[in-house]
């Protein structure tokens, strides 16, 4: 399980011009059934997805694909945990 934490380093004003698109490519990762849940920080300085995937490299790649990494208006801090208590809602989280 990863945690992505964006961090925008463009003006709200640029980064709202590629909202849509990045919008687009959350929605495909939520299709592929990499992300579990993602939203803004507050205050709005940059962002946070829940992934899950095999991997770091994996992670890395599908960041990649992500408009805001693309035209240089976000970093990205990749921490990975292994989830081991959760509420019955999200059991499914916990690897076995």
């Amino acid at each position: 399980m990863f945690i992505i934490n964006l961090t925008y380093k463009a003006p709200l004003k640029k980064i709202d011009q590629f909202l849509e698109a990045h919008i687009q490519f959350l929605n495909k990762q939520y299709t592929d059934g990499f992300f579990l849940t993602s939203g803004r920080k507050e205050p709005r300085n940059g962002g946070i997805i829940l992934c899950k995937a095999k991997n770091k490299d994996n992670v890395e790649q599908i960041i990649k694909l992500d408009p805001f990494k693309i035209n240089n208006l976000a970093d990205y801090e990749v921490i990975e945990f292994t989830p081991t208590k959760t509420n019955e809602k999200l059991k499914f989280l916990i690897e076995h």
